[in-house]
Parts: C-alpha cells; structure tokens; sequence
C-alpha cells in the first residue's frame, strides 16, 4: 500500500493544537507516512515559537500571514509564498487534506 500524504490545515491557535496532535498519532500508526502542518493566520504567532524536535520538520508555515504579522519563521523551519497556494498544489500533488 502506497504511504499515506498528509497535509493538516492549522489557521488557528486551536487547530494548532489539534494539527501537532493529529501528526504525532497518525505518524505513531504509519511511520512511513508524510505528514505537513500547513500553518496561516492566528496560528503563525504561536508556531514560530515550537521548539518540538519531533514538530518542527512538519511544519509549513505561510509567508503571507508571517509578513502581515511581522513575524520571523524559526531556523530550518519550511515556507510558503502563500498557504492557499500550496494546499492547492500538493492536493493537485496527490496528498490529502484535513482541516485540524
């Protein structure tokens, strides 16, 4: 069976919350599986300050609501010009999508 393509939808500090969750259990289950935290709006505050060795390498972060909040993406951490954009192309990429 092919590896599972996750990308988990985080815009809010709550959905965060449930994303880094939801991304630990499934990678429990299916350690092969790649797995995104795709983070924009409220919830880019919060994520430039994870310091989680296990969460950092998932995250996604949108340059978008890391200007317009006049944030800066911590060392290493991966990003996007938009996350609109980029869930749109890993869907058309093949990966699922859940809104955490």
């Amino acid at each position: 069976m092919a590896a599972i393509k996750l990308m988990i939808h985080a815009p809010t500090l709550e959905a965060l919350k449930r994303a880094q969750n939801n991304a630990r259990n499934l990678l429990k289950l299916e350690d092969d599986a790649e797995v995104e935290i795709v983070v924009n709006g409220p919830a880019a505050a919060v994520a430039v300050l994870i310091t989680d060795a296990e969460i950092l390498p998932l995250l996604v972060l949108c340059r978008n609501s890391l200007d317009g909040q006049q944030l800066q993406e911590p060392e290493g951490v991966r990003v996007v010009a938009a996350a609109v954009q980029h869930l749109a192309r890993q869907q058309a990429a093949g990966w699922a999508y859940i809104r955490a």
